[in-house]
């Protein structure tokens, strides 16, 4: 069973930085793409980045340039480093992984998705 774990969450004044991680466990054998979403209270889950197992990688527009995803070399572990965060970044973030590796969208009711608990983000002004 895959099961994933975000940590790194916390609270930060707007322009600092935070670094999310993401630790996939259980028995994976097929490529795999990684997101990151986000969902504000009272707001639907957004999209904020994705990549897949080739390194592709895909923003929302509303990051682009703050916000950088990776993964480690066994594709275990996966990252989100947000830097120049503003107060509309306040939300609680989930990792997704795509078991089709994909680059595009995940919807929670994704069949061949997984995803972790979420992790709380707070940027104050």
């Amino acid at each position: 069973q895959v099961q994933l774990a975000e940590s790194g969450g916390g609270g930060v004044q707007a322009g600092g930085s935070l670094r999310l991680a993401c630790v996939v466990s259980g028995n994976i054998r097929s490529l795999t793409a990684m997101g990151w979403y986000r969902q504000a209270p009272g707001e639907q889950r957004e999209l904020v980045a994705t990549i897949t197992d080739g390194g592709n990688t895909n923003y929302a527009d509303s990051v682009k340039g703050r916000f950088t995803i990776s993964r480690d070399n066994a594709k275990t572990t996966g990252y989100l480093q947000m830097n120049s965060l503003k107060p509309e970044d306040t939300a609680v973030y989930y990792c997704c992984l795509d078991l089709l590796n994909r680059s595009q969208r995940i919807y929670l009711n994704d069949p061949f998705a997984r995803w972790g608990q979420g992790t709380q983000v707070t940027v104050s002004s």
